[in-house]
């Protein structure tokens, strides 16, 4: 008998990761909105690709989904308004993670109101895709890659299979947790529209098992008669980190592997986080486009943990203020612990693609000093590509951009697993980072 080519069976085995302490506090607890801020400050970077280019000028008054923001370049994508109010600044801004990007400052008037918003008129798969880059949507777990692109598979290539990610591996984020808990009916709408004007074949919905009021909640959905053809699965996953990242989902859901330097749809998959289809949902419902986020605020220094939807452009400290600080933190990260990134102040803007906020004592953040490498070899075992990251370590350290080359460094996710499992407490992810701007460098050279 052929077998069924639906059947999801059971996630397959993939390489290296580890188990974390998953510390999620706020799973439980429905979502909070923050009251109006005073000012916004919204980055015209905020995703993979060319930035936009500010489309108001200081005085212009603007409600919440104007557009501000918008680049002819092939891949960027539209930036809105978040709050209404009137601009009061277009200048640069060092934004979290270092970068400098052009900032519009909206002063609010604390209404709120919006713009005079249509649904998109969608019928075919070319005003789909143009509704998608409208959206301002980017890729709202990770990089923040425009999803219009993402789902625009290139010519020779076939995609059999979506697949929507709700691992949410790292510790304390719970964001997409709630948003299949909250938003349960957007995150199917959106799966619906995908099918229906990419025609895709099959959808697994990869849920991490410690998540097990979210499958339930999505099997009930996706068994409803709303599934037409029976092409939605549920596929429950190991917790396990870092189960999240692409190529790691797509060999635990599918089996098949993404080759060096290429990209899902070589795997025949596209990868969605499961909060970007739920956004997609409302934009085809309402016309609202991507002007707030879900951020999972926690940390020893915060007293009332919570998730909270925030207009993109809130400054962090706001924030911070809004849920209550034990102390005066020692670090604030930007994203989860594994892979979030330290911030120098607590004045720059939520983006596009910020999942968490984790604010920590001195006590909770404090790290042994690094010795000498005793190699041990798991930083080899637990490396989920299967690199070396100790003999990329060394290579940085010599500056051998050839070596780093060779090992295949630029298959690195930066996830940090390596640094997680070292007994010597070396920066291993650090000397990744470091040998990706040798690399760099290399090519500017040569280019």
């Amino acid at each position: 008998m052929m077998k069924n080519p639906f059947e999801t069976g059971k996630p397959r085995k993939t390489r290296g990761g580890l188990p974390l302490a998953h510390h999620k506090n706020t799973a439980a607890a429905e979502s909070v909105s923050l009251p109006v801020p005073e000012k916004v400050y919204i980055p015209m970077q905020m995703h993979i690709g060319a930035p936009c280019i500010p489309c108001v000028a200081v005085g212009d008054a603007v409600r919440v989904g104007d557009k501000i923001g918008d680049s002819d370049a092939p891949v960027s994508a539209p930036i809105h308004a978040s709050v209404s109010g009137n601009v009061s600044g277009i200048y640069p801004m060092t934004l979290g993670g270092g970068a400098v990007s052009t900032v519009v400052e909206i002063t609010t008037d604390g209404k709120m109101e919006t713009a005079d918003l249509t649904p998109p008129a969608v019928t075919d798969r070319g005003s789909f895709l143009r509704a998608v880059r409208e959206s301002g949507l980017v890729g709202l777990g990770g990089a923040g890659f425009p999803t219009h692109i993402k789902l625009n598979v290139p010519e020779g290539k076939t995609v059999d299979t979506l697949l929507v990610n709700v691992a949410e591996c790292e510790s304390y984020l719970t964001g997409d947790h709630r948003t299949v808990l909250e938003d349960g009916w957007d995150v199917m709408s959106g799966v619906y529209a995908i099918l229906r004007y990419l025609d895709i074949p099959r959808v697994l919905i990869c849920v991490e098992s410690n998540k097990p009021d979210a499958i339930e909640t999505l099997r009930k959905i996706a068994d409803s008669s709303a599934d037409i053809g029976d092409r939605v699965r549920v596929l429950p996953l190991k917790a396990s980190y870092p189960q999240g990242a692409e190529k790691i989902l797509i060999k635990a859901a599918t089996g098949r592997e993404v080759p060096c330097g290429g990209l899902p749809a070589d795997a025949g998959c596209i990868v969605m986080n499961v909060t970007g289809v739920a956004k997609l949902a409302v934009y085809l419902k309402t016309g609202m486009p991507l002007v707030s986020k879900r951020v999972t605020v926690d940390g020893d220094a915060v007293a009332s943990p919570c998730n909270v939807i925030v207009p993109i452009g809130t400054p962090i400290s706001e924030l911070l203020a809004f849920v209550g600080l034990k102390e005066e933190p020692k670090k604030v990260l930007m994203g989860g612990p594994m892979m979030g990134i330290a911030l120098a102040t607590t004045g720059v803007p939520i983006v596009k693609n910020n999942n968490g906020i984790l604010a920590f004592t001195e006590k909770g953040c404090a790290l042994p000093p690094p010795s000498p490498c005793i190699r041990c070899g798991r930083c080899v075992g637990h490396c989920p590509m299967g690199l070396a990251p100790v003999t990329l370590a060394k290579a940085t350290e010599r500056e051998d951009a050839d070596a780093l080359a060779s090992n295949d460094l630029l298959s690195c996710m930066e996830c940090g697993t390596c640094a997680a499992v070292c007994p010597a407490h070396r920066p291993l992810v650090q000397s990744m980072r470091v040998g990706k701007g040798i690399l760099r460098e290399k090519s500017r050279k040569k280019g």
